[in-house]
């Protein structure tokens, strides 16, 4: 892998505005690396937020939320695991972190932005990023009306929130 350029931002295209999004390789290098592959291939192009709840997160990055896509929503990966990165970077409004199952070493493509204190997952989740743009669209998507779906608590959106691009720009 290539080293990491602490002059690129991660800018998130949806359909209520963009969120960029600055990088913290100094304490997760490999999952930095992993997301900027991802958004260079296009990889987000066209997934969706598919899991919201106001004052904690929303969560994308699912290959499973591309229109025509098979799979259940929020279990879709890119084919691998990246091992986790924790670190002392808290999860506050704003930062962008890894999405993962039970396992610690289970995050591949999913992430998800805080949209409140979520503290409580410090330590546990792989925190990789702080959003430096967007907070009045984060606001907009966090107030997605949501309802119950496969089973989970009510964080489903009625409505498609659809991920444009992720683009990896020079800040």
């Amino acid at each position: 892998m290539s080293t990491p350029s602490t002059n690129e931002v991660a800018v998130i295209t949806t359909g209520y505005g963009t969120i960029k999004i600055a990088f913290w390789p100094d304490v997760a290098p490999k999952t930095v690396e992993n997301f900027k592959k991802l958004a260079k291939e296009g990889f987000y192009d066209g997934t969706a937020f598919h899991r919201i709840i106001k004052g904690f997160m929303i969560q994308g990055g699912c290959p499973n939320t591309k229109q025509g896509a098979s799979g259940m929503p929020g279990t879709g990966n890119p084919g691998y695991q990246v091992k986790a990165e924790f670190n002392k970077k808290s999860h506050q409004r704003g930062v962008i972190s890894m999405a993962r199952s039970a396992h610690p070493d289970s995050a591949g493509c999913q992430f998800f932005i805080c949209d409140g204190d979520a503290s409580f997952l410090d330590g546990q989740y792989t925190a990789f990023g702080q959003m430096i743009e967007g907070d009045a669209v984060l606001t907009q998507l966090a107030n997605v009306p949501v309802t119950f779906g496969g089973g989970r608590e009510k964080s489903t959106p009625i409505d498609r929130v659809e991920v444009k691009s992720i683009a990896i720009v020079q800040a």
